[in-house]
């Protein structure tokens, strides 16, 4: 280990980009060293795929200077510990905003027009005969969206519909003074956007409040016509109430790029069902995107080392 670079812990393998940015920066240890004595020499922590980062785990690392997330959500990350410690926190906000609400908005689309179930009929032996009273969705243009969590992400997706021309409905803990003007998006309080969105897209951050936000009772109040769309966390879901829900015909069909746990056990009932559209956490993976993410991540990284002021910080 080279020791006029700052040795750097992250959980890989690390994406190539994100390698290429860190190149002759630090010097790269690997997680599985966690319990030797290498931990004591660890200045900088870099969190790629959301492992726990709690204060047991801070504990280890006497020297840590920075803590550096590849991504925008930091629920895996103790913030208050860190603080305490005097470390900065360090995420990727904005620049995945387009990217994911682009996201959202292909889950409603594939959902609302049963894209996936249609391809697997269209590839498979029993499409013999097209036939006009077969496989009918539902449209987009013209529906009510409900966008739970009207931040960067939300905002982007309320661009998207007001573009399909969707009526748009949305919950934040406060009504923006400038929803309506810019996309003709209305504040509702939750059980009344529930009761009217044909799509409800889920754009919030996970926290304790927003925990299970989506459960049975939640559930219960949809249209049994209306889709669920998750980009935000899994945790923001109750998944045994959602599994209950399709099955029973309380909503009609769910897209989720995110669950709980992640991903979900191989027999889980869901990834049998045919109205869910799911994506292994696909919302911030472009090409663009994710280079964007690397660099600013380490960027970050590289700021705290210095004991210089993160582009960006997350605030406890």
């Amino acid at each position: 280990m080279p020791e006029e670079l700052p040795a750097v812990i992250a959980d890989g393998p690390l994406d190539d980009t994100v390698l290429e940015f860190m190149a002759g920066q630090v010097s790269l240890v690997p997680w599985d060293t966690l319990d030797t004595g290498l931990t004591l020499q660890i200045e900088g922590l870099y969190t790629y795929g959301h492992p726990r980062v709690d204060s047991a785990l801070l504990d280890r690392f006497p020297k840590l200077r920075i803590i550096s997330n590849y991504g925008v959500g930091v629920d895996h990350i103790d913030l208050r510990a860190a603080e305490e410690r005097g470390i900065p926190v360090g995420n990727t906000p904005d620049i995945l905003n387009g990217a994911t609400a682009d996201q959202a908005m292909t889950l409603v689309l594939a959902t609302g027009r049963r894209l996936i179930e249609g391809d697997g009929y269209a590839r498979s032996p029993d499409f013999t005969a097209y036939d006009p009273g077969h496989m009918l969705g539902r449209e987009i243009h013209g529906a009510t969206i409900g966008i739970i969590g009207l931040g960067r992400i939300g905002q982007e997706i309320a661009k998207r519909a007001h573009g399909f021309g969707m009526t748009i409905l949305y919950h934040n803990r406060r009504p923006r003074a400038d929803a309506q003007s810019l996309w003709g998006a209305v504040w509702r309080t939750l059980p009344d956007l529930l009761e009217h969105a044909d799509y409800v897209v889920l754009s919030c951050p996970l926290t304790p409040e927003t925990h299970h936000l989506i459960d049975e009772k939640a559930l219960r109040l949809m249209k049994p016509t209306a889709t669920l769309v998750n980009v935000a966390r899994g945790g923001v879901v109750d998944t045994d109430a959602l599994t209950t829900a399709l099955k029973e015909g309380w909503i009609q069909s769910a897209g989720l790029d995110v669950t709980e746990p992640e991903p979900l056990p191989r027999n889980h009932e869901l990834l049998n069902f045919k109205n869910v559209v799911l994506a292994p956490h696909l919302g911030s993976a472009t090409v663009q995107t994710r280079r964007a993410m690397a660099q600013l991540s380490v960027s970050n990284l590289l700021h705290g080392l210095a004991g210089q002021p993160l582009i960006r910080q997350v605030r406890y």
